[in-house]
């Protein structure tokens, strides 16, 4: 095994990431609704011997979508925890928004995945980009972007204290004496800082990896500062091999000057594959799933995934100058502004028809050996710890990845033969948080 062995987290989309995947595979179109669905889809990840399967989320949807995709926006820490029954080894990382939760329940969830899965679970943090939640959670207005950081420092602050409110040791079990647990080891956040005030400890003892894994994938400034601090595993990433590098080391840079280890802080980019026998045949699948393409849901997803609102806008018309002058909603946002003043007097539609519609990632199409050699390319550059595969239609690419991909990897000593821990954190060969008792 390489002294960097990679690591592969498999995002879980219905019928696939790419926004025609529902059009062409074969399965009954209900069938992403049910557990059968995801529970197939963990099980390959886990055959594939992969570290994580990771569920996004949405809290708010915005109805040009349904006409468009399938709309499956579960809770994520239910269907995780279902996962949790039919997997042993897999992680489980789920999405929580630091905008729209309270911090000591989400830290209930997420360390009850932890117990429930025997020390696998993994937080993704977010601190929701779309507008359109607001509403949802009765708020009269959303967040802006820094105040969103702002809070999510503090969020992620309190939610780890909140898992430290039991040392490791608090359990004894004494029956003789009748002792279950032992106070003095309690240690209550008793946290009043900017925004939240959070008392007591958490209903449980300290789960098994202490703190799930911190995962998170903001690529604006303040995303990448909240990374640098909290992150152990970040999934975004620019699509080109130079940018990746570069990317990689300044993050890098940033942990070490919050005072930690940087080579605890791993990059696994979002990449979306099509894989074929040949090249060929690769590139004929992702020319049908292109085909099938909307040009109203391109420019509709491009505006919401940079949190505006697709039906306040002309597709037809320029983006509105006021928008061009107006600080970034999030890093999405500035990819376009930046579009719009290259080309003022282009059409929002005309914009929109060469950006992707999703979250920018990179799409590899050609065989199970050229992505081998992609890989171990952008690892040995520097770029990359592993990867987050998004197959473009699902289950079917990452099946080709597990059965084709893993194996050229496993032969050349760059990817794991079997499972040599049972939590997520050694899988990743991340420490277990020590705890402030």
């Amino acid at each position: 095994m390489s002294a960097r062995p990679l690591h592969f987290n498999a995002f879980i989309w219905p019928n696939g990431y790419h926004e025609s995947a529902w059009r062409v595979v074969d399965d009954d179109v209900r069938g992403v609704l049910g557990l059968p669905y995801y529970a197939d889809i963990a099980r390959t990840a886990e055959r594939g011997l992969l570290d994580t399967i990771f569920l996004a989320d949405n809290i708010a949807i915005p109805e040009y979508r349904v006409a468009h995709l399938p709309q499956t926006q579960f809770d994520p820490i239910s269907v995780l925890s279902a996962l949790a029954a039919v997997t042993s080894h897999i992680g489980l990382i789920g999405t929580g928004s630091t905008t729209y939760n309270k911090p000591w329940e989400l830290a209930r969830r997420f360390a009850t995945l932890d117990h429930l899965s025997g020390g696998r679970a993994g937080w993704n943090i977010v601190t929701t980009v779309t507008s359109l939640a607001a509403a949802n959670f009765g708020e009269a207005a959303h967040p802006d972007h820094a105040d969103r950081y702002a809070r999510a420092h503090e969020f992620v602050d309190v939610v780890t204290r909140a898992w430290d409110s039991w040392e490791d040791g608090a359990l004894v079990g004494d029956r003789p004496d009748g002792v279950w647990a032992d106070r003095a080891k309690l240690h209550a956040p008793r946290f009043h800082g900017e925004f939240y005030d959070v008392e007591g400890i958490l209903p449980f003892p300290r789960s098994p990896q202490g703190w799930p894994v911190l995962v998170q994938a903001g690529q604006s400034s303040a995303g990448i500062g909240l990374a640098a601090r909290f992150a152990e595993l970040v999934f975004s990433g620019p699509p080109s091999l130079e940018a990746a590098v570069k990317f990689r080391t300044d993050l890098h840079a940033r942990a070490a000057e919050a005072g930690r280890a940087p080579e605890q802080v791993l990059v696994l980019p979002a990449l979306m594959i099509t894989l074929g026998d040949t090249e060929a045949a690769a590139q004929e699948k992702a020319q049908r799933l292109e085909d099938l393409s909307s040009e109203e849901f391109r420019w509709q997803n491009v505006l919401y995934t940079a949190g505006l609102d697709p039906d306040a806008f002309d597709p037809d018309a320029p983006l509105p100058a006021e928008l061009l002058d107006a600080p970034a909603a999030s890093s999405r946002a500035a990819q376009l502004v930046e579009a719009a003043r290259a080309e003022p007097t282009a059409t929002l539609r005309e914009l929109t028809s060469a950006m992707k519609s999703g979250a920018g990632q990179y799409h590899f199409v050609g065989t199970p050996e050229q992505l081998a050699d992609h890989i171990l390319t952008w690892q040995d550059a520097g770029a990359v710890d592993g990867f987050t595969i998004m197959g473009s239609t699902l289950p079917y690419e990452l099946s080709t990845f597990v059965d084709h991909v893993v194996p050229l990897l496993q032969a050349k000593g760059r990817f794991r033969t079997e499972y040599t821990g049972s939590t997520l954190r050694e899988h990743l060969d991340l420490p277990r948080p020590a705890g402030r008792g």
